[in-house]
């Protein structure tokens, strides 16, 4: 969803009355300071240096998408189980998601 669409459903919820005007002003106002795009998360992306076990390559996603990582190793090691896509993957990520302090 674009943010113009995302301002739009604001804008829909202050002419019901479902949110003040400074609550549409604060949201907005966030929407715009976001980051435009699941292009720059990607490019967010670090191997995390505090949340790790192995490479903390789960640590590193975990921070990008807001998702605790031990459920993102969960889902790693699932795929594991059925699979064993997610080895490739992790160890994809491993060689070329760059550091936190890189």
């Amino acid at each position: 969803m674009s943010t113009a669409d995302e301002i739009a459903k604001l804008h829909d919820l202050l002419a019901k009355g479902a949110i003040t005007q400074a609550e549409f002003d604060q949201a907005k106002a966030k929407l715009l300071a976001a980051p435009a795009g699941a292009a720059l998360s990607i490019n967010r992306l670090r191997l995390s240096d505090s949340d790790k076990w192995i490479a903390g390559v789960c640590g590193g996603i975990g921070a990008v998408t807001g998702v605790e990582s031990w459920i993102w190793r969960l889902i790693f090691v699932l795929g594991l189980l059925f699979g064993g896509f997610t080895l490739l993957l992790y160890l994809l990520l491993w060689i070329f998601v760059p550091r936190e302090g890189a």
